[in-house]
């Protein structure tokens, strides 16, 4: 496991190289990569040919009410390239996250993803993306598959996960850490 002095999109190229080097030497086809605006992934679309690619946008209305943050520009350019776009509310807050923020109070969800960013905000939405990938269809049931993501943007974290569907959420095993910054 590779760790990183720092967070962010600094680490983003380096990242690639590492996830990609995982995915070959583990014979794993899909790699599934947290992206807002399309930057990210495009990192991963030299190898596009190679892996089943999966870009997971923020949801529509993540940043302000009826917007989406990658522009219809960026999803054609992607499709184009033989990258899967996936939009979807985030498996691990969405509508738990609108309950607790209008009436307070503690729900389950959000526990589980407080305390997966202990080990960080970008293997936080590293499980996110793979799940919301899976309930998508994007992504093969019960096979292990490449996540990455970061820290507020580029990305910062690659690991190799098993993720099992939202309505099993527990039965989802992060197999392999590759590489995330020093908590």
């Amino acid at each position: 496991m590779k760790l990183f002095a720092e967070k962010g999109p600094v680490n983003t190229a380096a990242v690639a190289t590492l996830a990609i080097n995982a995915a070959r030497e583990r014979k794993i086809a899909h790699l599934v990569v947290a992206t807002c605006t399309g930057g990210t992934v495009r990192h991963f679309l030299p190898f596009a040919g190679e892996f089943h690619l999966t870009a997971v946008t923020h949801a529509w209305g993540f940043s302000a009410p009826g917007v989406q943050e990658m522009s219809t520009d960026a999803r054609a350019e992607l499709a184009t390239s033989g990258c899967r776009i996936v939009t979807a509310t985030h498996v691990l807050s969405g509508a738990e996250r609108g309950l607790s923020t209008r009436f307070g109070g503690l729900h389950p969800v959000e526990v589980m993803a407080h305390t997966l960013r202990m080990f960080g905000q970008g293997l936080k939405v590293c499980v996110e993306v793979a799940i919301m990938a899976l309930d998508a269809g994007a992504i093969p049931h019960g096979q292990d598959i490449l996540a990455i993501a970061g820290t507020t943007e580029g990305a910062d974290t690659a690991i190799i996960i098993r993720p099992a569907h939202a309505n099993a959420i527990l039965d989802t095993r992060i197999v392999e850490i590759i590489c995330m910054p020093r908590p």
